[in-house]
């Protein structure tokens, strides 16, 4: 008979989770943040002090932020580590769910850990708990089932034995990779167990790395040698399959163009003379003009987003093929497309092996020049006076910028202008695009910052997104977690406001100017980030904006940099047409002729 220890359940699970390591020797896990309640603070409280620094726990400001700095954390990481998030019962689990469909839709790794009921049921319905008049057995916690890869609810102490490891399987499954829920009823966190001490026992976890099916890669081959110009579109798998300086090789060795998506933007140099840059609704013109002229083009690790694509419009060569190299077999048959299910780096060595010495003829180099020469104009500093534009803002930090830095981002202007203006450096760039969730953006240079402390963070966030989410800001500052913030002022939501105007309507209930409010709001930012610690400051113009981006090194708390910004003006170079439904039907003579270009685009999507 087995030797046992006696634990409760949730001591036994923050043990298990303390001994589970990576290649390296690093704990998988590298912390849980938590936010204590009725639903976790006696059992999941008193097992993770009692852990201590073996397994720590950093405390937030609110349960959907948290789990943003987790995300941003795996995400830095390259999902070889990750972290866990705790909650109570109710609105501190519910606030959970828009965190794990982030992570879902950007197959990322995070363990979240709501509490649940009781599983005993004597008290119910208990302080928040959620009743379903028709099914017993249904908690809050059941929203999180669509936006996990893995869900499970602990009702009993010994259910930790399988769902622990089918947890860390999921997470570190390049495949299945993403957010893993075990709802914990809070009875069972303090009812006792004897467990098997074998259980405890450290486990190093291997991200594996599938090979290609011999006939797909034939297929893939065939094609590519048919094809006269082909383009490739890295996405954030050939990131997280460390294939970059594969990738690079592959293109040089074969002479293909490259561009690179919101997720894979970073994995080559952008002074890599292939590289043309980013490619579809925010891409540049070098990109989509490529794209628009390839007879084949093949996704690297991507799925293939309508913004990568064009809504289906840029990919545009009528005899075009589509191959997708993926590791989810979801992903590489997407749009019907030639899969070749595999590891990125491992697919590109054997697909290089096959293709030999087979290299296309070379491009004229002239469009990307030129277009280099028009991000430059765009992002110059202004010669008048008047408020910035935002690729004005991106040109001073870019000007200002090193080897070290990494520019963040999640949602509104800024996620679209720096993927078309933004020049990286290898891993230079980090952007929360799958889900564009606005209130990413502090949380998740907080968790860069975690897992780079070396790297130079700049997160770019809009008064938006900053009044939706920033008080881990707050956390920032206390955990001594430096970053800069460049928290641009438009006084609304600019970027949706553009895009109501584009497509006809009236300039309505985006901008404060056109909403329903009785007072226009000023909005001391700097004050605000004070309050909260940080090293906050307004910017004059851009010139000034330079000098306290520069001045921001070497702070050990967060500094934010204010900005007043011109809400008007787009990116001013690059771009594609973008599948936003205008109405058939509209009093307004702007929707009419909106509507008309939006006919004329759609019949030119290509969705086979």
């Amino acid at each position: 008979m087995s030797n046992t220890i006696r634990l409760t359940a949730a001591q036994a699970m923050v043990r298990w989770l303390s001994v589970q390591t990576t290649e390296d020797g690093a704990r998988y896990i590298d912390g849980v943040w938590a936010i204590f309640g009725h639903g976790n603070v006696a059992g999941l409280g008193e097992a993770l002090h009692g852990i201590g620094d073996a397994l720590p726990t950093w405390r937030g400001q609110n349960e959907q932020t948290m789990a943003h700095a987790a995300i941003a954390y795996a995400k830095a990481s390259k999902r070889r580590r990750a972290m866990a998030v705790t909650s109570s019962i109710g609105p501190g689990a519910t606030n959970m769910v828009t965190a794990a469909a982030l992570a879902h839709v950007n197959r990322l790794p995070v363990l979240l850990i709501p509490g649940d009921v009781f599983a005993n049921r004597r008290p119910d319905p208990v302080l928040q708990q959620v009743e379903d008049f028709d099914d017993g057995i249904v908690s809050a916690n059941d929203c999180f089932r669509p936006v996990s890869r893995y869900f499970d609810r602990i009702s009993r102490p010994e259910h930790l034995l399988t769902a622990l490891p089918r947890a860390l399987q999921t997470m570190t499954d390049p495949a299945k990779c993403g957010p893993v829920t075990l709802s914990f009823c809070q009875d069972v966190q303090a009812e006792a167990h004897d467990y098997p001490e074998s259980f405890f026992a450290p486990q190093v976890w291997k991200i594996r790395r599938p090979q290609p099916d011999s006939e797909e890669l034939e297929a893939v081959r065939a094609a590519l040698e048919a094809a006269e110009r082909p383009v490739i579109v890295a996405g954030g798998g050939a990131i997280y399959s460390g294939a970059e300086q594969t990738l690079l090789d592959f293109a040089q060795a074969h002479n293909i163009p490259l561009c690179e998506t919101q997720a894979g933007k970073g994995a080559v140099d952008w002074q890599a003379e292939l590289n043309l840059g980013s490619p579809g609704v925010t891409g540049g013109d070098a990109a989509n003009a490529a794209l628009a002229e390839a007879d084949l083009v093949l996704g690297v690790g991507t799925r293939f987003q309508d913004f990568t694509t064009g809504s289906w419009t840029a990919f545009a060569n009528p005899k075009r093929t589509l191959v997708s190299i993926n590791v989810t077999g979801y992903d590489a048959g997407k749009h019907g497309a030639l899969p070749l299910v595999a590891d990125a780096k491992a697919a590109l060595e054997r697909l290089g092996a096959a293709l030999g010495d087979r290299r296309w003829p070379g491009r004229d180099s002239a469009a990307r020049a030129t277009w280099y020469a028009a991000t430059d104009a765009v992002m110059a500093a202004p010669d008048t006076a008047g408020l910035p534009t935002d690729a004005q803002v991106i040109g001073a930090v870019q000007r200002q910028a090193t080897p070290r830095t990494v520019v963040m981002c999640a949602a509104g202007t800024m996620p679209g202008a720096l993927h078309t203006l933004w020049r990286s450096a290898p891993g230079g760039y980090h952007m929360e695009y799958g889900f564009s969730c606005m209130g990413y953006e502090l949380a998740g240079a907080m968790g860069i910052k975690l897992a780079r402390p070396d790297a130079d963070v700049v997160c770019f966030v809009g008064d938006g997104s900053y009044m939706m989410a920033n008080s881990e800001l707050a956390t920032a500052v206390m955990r001594r977690v430096p970053f800069t913030v460049v928290l641009t002022d438009n006084r609304g939501f600019g970027c949706i406001n553009r895009l109501q105007i584009g497509t006809g309507g009236a300039e309505f209930n985006n901008m404060y100017a056109s909403s329903n409010v009785k007072a226009q709001p000023e909005i001391d930012f700097v004050a605000h980030a004070a309050a909260m610690g940080a090293h906050a400051v307004k910017a004059a113009d851009i010139s000034d904006l330079e000098a306290q981006i520069e001045s921001a090194r070497g702070r050990d708390i967060p500094s934010v940099i204010v900005i007043d910004t011109d809400a008007g003006p787009g990116t001013g170079a690059g771009g594609h047409w973008w599948d936003v439904a205008v109405p058939q039907v509209s009093d307004r003579a702007q929707v009419q002729d909106a509507r008309e270009t939006y006919d004329q685009q759609t019949a030119l999507q290509r969705i086979d």
